[in-house]
């Protein structure tokens, strides 16, 4: 904007000004404007400085990925008007269905509290006439008892006469006749004598009215009592359906009212960086080079501008200058005294509206509309009063308006205080939710690498068991085939040996089977001997018993082996139970433990973004409670001051609207009233 524009704008906003202010030298203001157009040729200055920065380095890396971010903005700034316009639509249809909500409270409120105020007076009512009417049956009751009793005398000297008395000498339907034989009676005048009988069924049928009356009189009680209790359940009823309906209302006004903040910072934030996509796109198509050579132009222009508002300054702002424009510059205004109004009750409604227009503090047109009319030299007092009739019921308004409006702002502070607590409570978990689940993360690898190398070192400990129990059990085999053989043959040597030094324990099927199975190692048959050869059956018989202790020891070795062999493959047998057991437990523990982890990347990835939409949503609210603030502020602080003032305003219309139409306060001085008016 070029310093004459900015010039011409301020000084148009300057006229726009109140008229009665203070006398002030005009030089000042002028100083004032260019100081203002200074800061804001600075401010300029910086932020197209900024976007001259931001379009070279752009032009130096050639942009990068600005044509996607174009494309993703325009699609939003397409998108978000609709939906902003939607959820206006909402917040404006809420909050009309609030106000209206509010109105029928108040209706029935005020419609419960005149139904009350009327049962009070039926129930006083129906009170003391059926107490009359229950004190005149038992008078008559007593009556008609002592006639029958032929206690005539001794009852009329009770109080119960002296009621029936009072009854009859007021009852309007009573015939005349009837009345004075009753008066007769109960006065006790000796000239009178009439039948008993014809009093007592004068009183009876006088207790059977009254009689049929109470209960006629208590129905229509009863019925008025329901009726009663049946408005005031349904009056109740309905108030606090209004309640809930005004509560849940306001929590949607509420959300509205942050959704709608959001969104028009989504549609701003898009705009803006769609704007700043287009124009360095703009910028860069018109060469980098004429922009280097544009922007010279501009620092050049903008220090020129500078130096000539700095110079302006310097001059108006020297205290000669100052001094001179003082003198030559005036700047008050002149005023004049109008005459005071020429009748009485034009002079005294006036003075009583100008009191009240002085002490109040805010808007003061209306009352300047009636004193206008009431100034009229053809004043129609009747019309005037049909404006103060009109302005009452205005404020009246305007004060419930207030009150539904300070109920609405205090109820969407809560809301609002509400719903941030519950989004900084909601942040804070889940900022340690991440933590945790990073923890987990974290904690889950280890043991998952734990879990692995245990799984690997487990499969080589059953692989070199399993080579090691094959290298024993072949062992075993060999030792048990070589063992048993030993043994049959030294059994074969036994039998051989017995067969010659101990025939009766020679076993020939023994030494048959072994021949036939031992049949290739059977040495040659021996040579033809001497005979007469003598027995050495001593000697025979300790190589058999030797040969005895070697089956023994082989026995021993044997069965040594065999237990050897079993515990052993018992051991392993265990083993591979083992680790079996333990490898399937660990492999579904790694399963489980990386499915977890899987799960727990997927959470901590969830509680990312559902952490940066609360943080949005937060920072929403915020901006809805600043506005809220915006909104509010002003009228809770001066609610008691308004009502206070408005209450006022009414009273003084009341009092002007009585001295127009004829009354007379005392206590209302009259005074003379200046108006000043700008000459």
């Amino acid at each position: 904007m070029s310093v004459f524009k900015l010039a011409v704008a301020t000084s148009a906003t300057a006229c726009l000004a109140t008229e009665q202010t203070s006398t002030v030298n005009p030089i000042r203001k002028v100083v004032t404007m260019l100081q203002t157009m200074q800061k804001k040729v600075e401010a300029e200055g910086a932020k197209e400085q900024e976007l001259f920065d931001k379009f070279m380095c752009y032009c130096k890396n050639s942009g990068g990925e600005l044509e996607k971010s174009i494309a993703e903005a325009e699609d939003k700034v397409s998108s978000l008007p609709a939906e902003v316009e939607e959820s206006e639509a909402a917040l404006v249809q809420t909050k009309s269905d609030l106000k209206k909500a509010q109105n029928d409270r108040s209706s029935a409120k005020a419609a419960m509290a005149e139904a009350t105020a009327i049962r009070g007076k039926e129930a006083a009512a129906f009170a003391k006439e059926s107490g009359d009417l229950k004190t005149n049956i038992a008078a008559i009751s007593k009556a008609v008892s002592a006639l029958s009793n032929g206690q005539a005398g001794a009852f009329l000297q009770t109080e119960a006469a002296s009621i029936l008395k009072g009854l009859v000498e007021s009852s309007a339907g009573m015939v005349d006749v009837d009345r004075e034989d009753l008066a007769s009676f109960l006065s006790g005048s000796s000239t009178y004598a009439p039948q008993s009988g014809a009093i007592t069924g004068i009183l009876k049928q006088m207790g059977d009215t009254m009689t049929a009356t109470l209960k006629d009189v208590s129905d229509t009680e009863q019925v008025a009592i329901s009726t009663f209790d049946q408005l005031m359940k349904a009056k109740t009823a309905e108030v606090q359906a209004l309640t809930e309906s005004i509560e849940l209302k306001t929590k949607k006004i509420g959300d509205l009212g942050v959704k709608i903040v959001a969104l028009r910072q989504d549609l701003t934030d898009s705009e803006e960086s769609l704007l700043e996509d287009k124009k360095f796109i703009a910028e860069l198509q018109k060469g980098c080079g004429t922009k280097e050579k544009e922007w010279a132009e501009t620092c050049k222009l903008r220090s020129e501008e500078m130096l000539a508002l700095a110079d302006t300054i310097k001059l108006l702002n020297d205290d000669d200058a100052l001094e001179l424009f003082k003198k030559t510059l005036p700047g008050s205004a002149s005023f004049m005294q109008l005459a005071e109004s020429s009748t009485s009750l034009k002079t005294r409604a006036l003075a009583v509206l100008q009191d009240a227009k002085s002490g109040r503090k805010g808007d003061r047109q209306r009352l300047d509309a009636i004193m206008l009319a009431i100034r009229g030299k053809a004043v129609n007092f009747d019309k005037v009063i049909k404006m103060i009739d009109d302005m009452v019921v205005l404020m009246k308004q305007e004060q419930l308006d207030d009150n539904h409006k300070k109920e609405y702002c205090e109820g969407q502070f809560d809301v609002a205080d509400d719903k941030k607590k519950e989004l900084i409570r909601a942040e804070d978990k889940l900022t340690a939710a991440m933590e945790e689940a990073k923890e987990s993360v974290a904690t889950l690898t280890d043991e998952i690498k734990e879990l692995a190398a245990g799984v690997k070192a487990l499969d080589k400990t059953v692989a070199e068991a399993t080579a090691n129990r094959k290298e024993e059990n072949s062992d075993f085999k060999t030792l048990f085939a070589s063992d048993t053989a030993a043994k049959e043959l030294l059994a074969f040597a036994k039998n051989r040996l017995n067969k010659f030094y101990n025939p009766k324990l020679y076993k020939p099927q023994a030494e048959a089977t072994l021949a036939q199975v031992h049949m290739h190692d059977a040495p040659p048959p021996p040579p033809e001997a001497p005979a007469a050869y003598a027995k050495k059956t001593e000697d025979g018989n300790g190589v058999i018993a030797m040969i005895d202790s070697l089956i023994g020891d082989l026995d021993r070795e044997l069965t040594e082996a065999e237990t050897g062999e079993k515990l052993a493959q018992e051991e392993y047998e265990e083993l591979m139970a083992d680790s079996a057991e333990k490898r399937a437990a660990d492999s579904k523990a790694l399963t489980d433990k990386e499915a977890l982890k899987g799960e727990t990347q997927e959470n901590l990835v969830e509680l990312t973004d559902e952490h940066k939409a609360t943080v949005k949503e937060l920072m929403a609210t915020e901006e809805y409670i600043s506005q809220l603030h915006a909104e509010c502020d002003w009228l809770i602080q001066y609610f008691d001051v308004r009502k206070e003032a408005r209450t006022g305003e009414i009273d003084s219309l009341g009092k002007a609207k009585a001295i127009l139409s004829g009354a007379d306060f005392s206590l209302v001085q009259t005074r003379a009233v200046h108006f000043l008016q700008r000459a």
